[in-house]
């Protein structure tokens, strides 16, 4: 009887293979981003909203540079308005190239004005009546005159955790 002790080299378990390619032309993509709120973490937000709009939804450079000021807007609003310091805010990015893109943002419903859905488009359409006759100074437009004018689609939903959750939508057939 041999008793020579074989030896077996350990072999690596397989390793997931990780995508490092941006993806198909057609599919769509969805990124949520939970921020404390801190103003101090938006200019990272604005950086990322840039890019990801220029590389991934088919948008023009023009378009990613205004969708940084709707990203801007909403999120400033989701901090100052709708969450209270030790919170977070959620910022969803929906890109659907060569169609649209979509974003959500989320706040705790923890914040100095707290509104359900329905007075929030009660306030939004106001404001949208206001911008168009009279000069509303330099704070309190933005919703109004920048989200409103850059895109198709916004709506005010009551979120499960509490909170606002404001959706916007531009078609890219309409850039």
């Amino acid at each position: 009887m041999d008793q020579t002790p074989t030896i077996t080299t350990p072999t690596a378990a397989p390793q997931a293979e990780i995508p490092n390619t941006p993806p198909s032309g057609d599919e769509t993509v969805q990124i949520s981003i939970t921020l404390p709120t801190n103003a101090y973490f938006l200019s990272g937000i604005r950086d990322f909203t840039l890019t990801m709009t220029k590389n991934m939804t088919g948008f023009s450079d023009q378009w990613a540079f205004r969708f940084q000021s709707v990203v801007d807007e909403l999120c400033n609003n989701a901090i100052e308005h709708g969450s209270a310091l030790g919170q977070e805010i959620v910022i969803t990015f929906i890109g659907h190239p060569q169609e649209s893109l979509e974003i959500i943002v989320d706040d705790s419903g923890t914040g100095p004005n707290k509104y359900t859905a329905a007075e929030m488009q009660g306030i939004f359409k106001e404001q949208v009546q206001k911008v168009q006759t009279q000069f509303l100074g330099l704070r309190g437009r933005g919703l109004a005159k920048i989200v409103a004018e850059w895109t198709d689609e916004i709506k005010f939903e009551d979120s499960d955790k509490g909170g606002l959750r404001v959706r916007v939508k531009k078609y890219i057939k309409n850039p």
